[in-house]
């Protein structure tokens, strides 16, 4: 249950309020169809989600579970620096405050938890590892958690900006969903040389996004 509540859209941290560049991709016409949504979010999860926020999480859970603070602070620093826009940092930073303010009221975290968190300049993959750590679930299962709250509002994005009707986000959605065990499993199987955040179409996108004139997204 507790994992159906992290994954959910109404979770407020704000996620439905991003396109992660889709909205700078339909505005360059590199996607225009049910067909192109689909095919970018593909890529987007085994590219760019599966390599590092996943990645992180695959580490950044466990890392909570046995106390190891230093490396959360590595963890985080390395979302940090790696971001390649200013509009994917905020974001990132802006969706872990948010759920540091979530936790803060509920039990989900022990306070001591919650004080290493809000000292660092938190990050949604890792504050949403504090969370996830505490639901005695399986590392996969956390992993799957993420990446399918992570399809959902990407979905919605593409409804929006594209447009797109329901159904055929619920189609979109249904090709994600059928590929996210095959992205976690590479996430969990990545060694720690071999995580990365290099998407530079989506740094590109992001870049241009920042100065779009008609926004819907704020990334």
């Amino acid at each position: 249950m507790q994992l159906m509540w992290l994954a959910s859209p109404a979770l407020p941290i704000g996620g439905f309020s991003y396109s992660e560049c889709l909205e700078s991709s339909v505005d360059k016409g590199h996607v225009a169809t049910e067909s192109e949504a689909s095919d970018w979010l593909l890529d987007q999860l085994h590219l760019s989600l599966a390599r590092s926020d996943l990645a992180v999480l695959a580490k950044a859970v466990p890392a909570w579970q046995r106390g190891d603070h230093d490396r959360i602070q590595e963890l985080n620093a390395w979302v940090l620096q790696t971001r390649e826009s200013s509009e994917l940092r905020a974001q990132a930073e802006q969706m872990g405050r948010s759920l540091l303010e979530w936790l803060r009221n509920h039990t989900t975290a022990r306070p001591e938890q919650i004080q290493v968190l809000a000292v660092l300049q938190p990050t949604y993959p890792v504050a949403f590892a504090l969370a996830a750590s505490a639901c005695q679930a399986t590392l996969h299962d956390c992993l799957l958690t993420y990446a399918f709250g992570w399809a959902e509002n990407m979905v919605q994005a593409a409804i929006k900006s594209v447009p797109l009707g329901q159904s055929a986000g619920q189609r979109i959605l249904s090709a994600l969903t059928a590929e996210i065990p095959a992205a976690v499993a590479h996430a969990l199987a990545m060694r720690e040389s071999e995580r990365q955040a290099f998407s530079p179409m989506l740094a590109i996108l992001s870049a241009q996004h920042e100065v779009q004139y008609s926004r819907l997204f704020r990334s």
